[in-house]
């Protein structure tokens, strides 16, 4: 009997590559099937798609009425089995790396429509992370498309030849070499679309190929491409397309030219699905949801995080979000070494009228990262592990005549190696640069065994040799090709090396560029991506501030797709769901055009807590914060109903404290003009809104010491021990500037709690407040000792050294029982002290196409 009931699921499921699930179910009824037996394999299939719903990952926002008809690859399918084949082949497990492919593969073609649905636009967003396999993953969803039914592909990749071609050689390789017979191109490696004879004869329905199309965003080409469809309408309502848009967020939001063509081809399509990949979505989720646009109305789709994948936040470290304990928050791996502000110049003209005849200096600091990358380059010949590649990335500018530039002072710094190989002046430097840079990122950590300097030497003469100095840029002849056996190369490049291409083996970046936008800085980090055989070994040189500004897009980037996960579980679908994208003092959050739609969120403190962790160093400053947090304590022991000296731990209470006290404190104290989140006019703004309302008219206030610290005197008998607070450790510190970037615990935030809280989570302890104090505040004082030396263990810090010790603030709010009053501020980046270079969009209407 069971086998029977296969058969006839067997059947359903055939007829689900025809009909829709509710037609294929008729279907069945018509074959004459029993209703007991129709309802059984209704609920077997039923049972598949919550499966497929509910996977634990990818995490998913969609459309609430959407239908799951795709439950996952059929033994009869050719294209995804091939491509498990290939990565089989290419060393990839079956389980998790496969796996893990398979499922987040299926779940984006289980939000397209079924390909016979007589007329569907579907708009969707997949978020990854750069370089982390997009491109995989977006190949496997069209393979598992094409295996049920979907016929036209159109890929939108990026706006340069050197993406287009890459692209197009991933997917010939994958889709169309192992089905050759299943497949029709429409473009080639060295050409993008030209218009074909007879459009017709692609879609009519004697022919049952699928074809694929791999295009530039370039007006020109998607033009003809519009042309060339109309020319074929009366084929196309039976023409199911999915466009994949490759960097969907370069070119494709509120460009003049190709965001109508985009939606002109979508239009002449009547079944078609549009999916764009971006790891940087800002610009998309920006879109206005009430458009008729290219806003990921029905879907937006979570990828998980890779095994072994280096991200912006493994690279950097982050701050703390609401509800964690920054205590476990990482200061990620210290792999990132600091450019002094005083050698920029010399490798990247100060202005546009500097560029002409501008002639770059080989810095200690990029002398010494060239070294390096020689000797990563050696060590990783000795481990003949990996990949075969090996590539080393300057980015300083996106003018071309700069990039060429560097060609000269870099093949005589290399000539100049190679005569001096057996001085001993140059090996001791390379001796001692590997020995310095082994010590601080150690490769046990990494599962691998340091290269000693000795077994590097036999190799470094064919490293010297075979090192090719590289401009890659839209003008440049000579390009990076890992086509034709392992590569040695340093790359000069702009736009053609930050978007989408991948470097073969990047072991060393040096970055100098600045850009105004969130998205474009994101995309310029070539460096993330897997290092399998050599993850100890990277290195990345750039100026501090930029590695400031990567330490915040990693925050931005986390707390994102937190959103999506926790609007995932509320019910929320695309066009109810806003992702929060919090700003940046020197930063736009994308290119002003693609803004416009954009609306400040309204900033509610309820449920929050605030810290410091940005201070400048100098006496006068810190002295005022002093002088405040002093008046504050003061009024706390004049008005305090009562007061609460905890000797042994270091820390004093004082309750219910009148809310002017600290409204008074918050006018005096200063906070750092870096943390827009800390800004005490808002937060005053609030209290006072909630003030009315009839809450927070009560205060703690809590002053947290280190039992073992140095006295510091708030006020006549209250003093606890100074705290330690360390700086990360910048090679070039910015003077007068103190980034601690920890400041409150989990359990300074309960101490004004009864019972024992302490150790509860984040959303236990605002559960008790909001029982025990629901219409308390608390600020909690930190005196911090100015030297304030770091721990031996904690590597990427170093000591304070500020000229008078620090006063750290955090304030806690509890949740609202009702209605919360809300602030909003209009943020606007102030980029008038920020040089900027632009991305240069002028390929999109070229005619050179």
């Amino acid at each position: 009997m069971a086998d029977e009931f296969d058969g006839m699921y067997d059947t359903f499921k055939a007829l689900l590559d025809a009909f829709p699930p509710t037609e294929a179910i008729k279907r069945l009824e018509q074959l004459g099937i029993s209703p007991e037996v129709v309802e059984e394999i209704r609920d077997r299939h039923e049972h598949q798609t919550i499966r497929i719903r509910e996977m634990e990952e990818p995490h998913a926002v969609i459309l609430g009425n959407r239908d799951t008809w795709y439950t996952g690859p059929q033994p009869r399918d050719k294209c995804w089995p091939a491509i498990a084949t290939l990565l089989r082949k290419d060393g990839w497990p079956d389980d998790p790396a496969i796996r893990s492919l398979d499922e987040s593969s299926t779940r984006v073609v289980s939000l397209l429509n079924h390909p016979k649905e007589r007329e569907f636009s579907t708009r969707g967003l997949v978020v990854g992370y750069v370089q982390s396999g997009k491109t995989t993953n977006f190949t496997s969803v069209m393979a598992k498309a094409a295996d049920r039914g979907y016929k036209l592909f159109i890929v939108l990749a990026g706006i340069h030849n050197g993406l287009r071609r890459q692209t197009q050689a991933r997917l010939v390789q994958q889709l169309v070499e192992p089905n050759p017979s299943m497949w029709s191109q429409l473009t080639g490696l060295d050409k993008d679309f030209t218009p074909q004879e007879n459009p017709a004869s692609y879609f009519g329905k004697s022919n049952k190929t699928r074809v694929i199309c791999v295009v530039k965003k370039n007006a020109t080409v998607l033009r003809k491409l519009a042309r060339w469809l109309e020319k074929a309408s009366d084929y196309l309502e039976d023409c199911p397309a999915l466009i994949i848009d490759d960097e969907a967020d370069q070119a494709t939001v509120a460009t003049k030219s190709i965001n109508p063509l985009i939606l002109d081809i979508m239009g002449s399509l009547p079944r078609s699905a549009y999916v764009g990949y971006t790891a940087s979505p800002f610009a998309n989720l920006l879109i206005d949801p009430s458009a008729e646009d290219l806003y990921p109305k029905d879907f937006v789709v979570n990828l998980p995080k890779p095994n072994g994948h280096f991200g912006t936040e493994v690279l950097f470290g982050r701050y703390a979000l609401d509800g964690e304990d920054p205590e476990q928050v990482d200061d990620g791996y210290d792999m990132i070494r600091s450019i002094p502000e005083d050698d920029v110049a010399c490798v990247r003209p100060e202005t546009r009228a500097d560029v002409d005849g501008f002639e770059p200096v080989i810095t200690d600091s990029l002398q010494t990262a060239v070294e390096y990358f020689w000797l990563v380059t050696a060590a990783r010949r000795v481990r003949r592990t990996g990949n075969p590649h090996s590539t080393m990335l300057i980015h300083t500018s996106v003018n071309t005549s700069v990039h060429n530039s560097f060609e000269r002072p870099l093949k005589r710094l290399r000539d100049r190696a190679v005569q001096s190989l057996t001085d001993t002046d140059l090996l001791a430097r390379l001796r001692d640069l590997w020995d310095r840079e082994t010590k601080q990122v150690s490769a046990e950590e990494f599962g691998e065994t340091k290269v000693p300097f000795e077994e590097l030497l036999p190799e470094l003469a064919d490293v010297l040799a075979s090192c090719r100095i590289i401009m890659d840029n839209s003008s440049s002849e000579d390009r990076l090709d890992y086509e034709n056996g392992p590569v040695v190369a340093i790359a000069v490049g702009g736009n053609t090396l930050s978007r989408g291409l991948t470097l073969e083996g990047l072991s060393v970046s040096y970055f100098v560029r600045s850009v105004s936008a969130y998205d474009t800085l994101l995309q310029m980090g070539r460096w993330f991506g897997f290092r399998n055989g050599y993850a100890d070994l990277p290195r990345i040189w750039m100026t501090d501030e930029l590695a400031e500004w990567f330490r915040h897009l990693a925050t931005v980037e986390t707390e994102m797709r937190r959103d999506i996960d926790v609007y995932m579980t509320e019910d929320e679908t695309p066009r109810t769901f806003a992702v929060r994208l919090r700003t940046h003092p020197n930063l736009r959050v994308t290119a002003a055009a693609k803004m416009r739609d954009a609306v400040t969120a309204a900033s509610s403190y309820g449920g929050k807590r605030i810290q410091t962790h940005y201070f400048h160093t100098n006496a006068k400053w810190l002295g005022r914060n002093v002088d405040a947090a002093r008046r504050l304590v003061s009024a706390s022991v004049a008005n305090a109903v009562r007061v609460e000296e905890r000797t042994a731990q270091g820390r004093w209470v004082f309750r219910d404290i009148p809310y002017d006290a600290i409204t008074d404190f918050l006018a005096s104290y200063q906070f750092h003009e870096k943390s827009p989140e800390n800004d005490a006019a808002l937060i005053t703004d609030y209290i006072r809104k909630r003030v009315a309302a009839g809450s927070l008219r009560r205060w703690n206030v809590a002053i947290v010491g280190n039992p073992r610290g140095e006295d510091f005197t708030f006020a006549p008998h209250v003093s606890v021990g100074r705290n330690v607070r360390a700086r990360l450790d910048l090679s070039h510190p910015t003077p007068d500037f103190a980034d601690i970037k920890t400041l409150m615990s989990r359990r300074d935030a309960a101490v004004d709690l009864a019972g024992d809280v302490a150790g509860l989570a984040e959303e236990a302890i605002m559960a008790a407040r909001r029982t025990q104090l629901p219409d308390t505040g608390l600020l909690v004082l930190y005196p911090i000792d100015k030297v304030s030396e770091p721990s031996p263990s904690k590597i990427r810090r170093a000591a304070l050294n500020a000229e008078e010790h620090v006063i750290g603030v955090g304030l806690v709010f509890p949740k609202p029982l009702d209605t919360d009053s809300t602030v909003k501020k209009y943020i606007s980046a102030d980029l008038s002290n920020v040089r900027i270079e632009d991305e240069d969009y002028s390929l999109l209407d070229s005619e050179d196409a």
